[in-house]
């Protein structure tokens, strides 16, 4: 399993021009390695969730990879 920062860098390299509401949640995944982490007070899981949340205008084949990736990550992570 890749970490959230290799997801949030192929998403760099996929999503040209991002939603900017994403951009911060993007960022934030750089600094992070797996889901029982923080970024400043934020749990990893509550990042990734607000960066899908403002990734519905990222759409195509990457797009729907990188997501379901990252929902799987989120269920795994509320399973343990």
């Amino acid at each position: 399993m890749r970490t959230i920062q290799e997801i949030a860098l192929d998403i760099k390299q996929s999503w040209k021009k991002p939603y900017f509401g994403a951009v911060p949640y993007i960022e934030a995944m750089l600094d992070l390695e797996k889901m029982e982490e923080f970024y400043g007070a934020d749990p990893a899981d509550h990042i990734v969730r607000y960066f899908l949340g403002n990734a519905h205008t990222w759409r195509g084949k990457e797009a729907r990879r990188i997501k379901e990736e990252l929902k799987e990550m989120l269920s795994g992570h509320e399973q343990s």
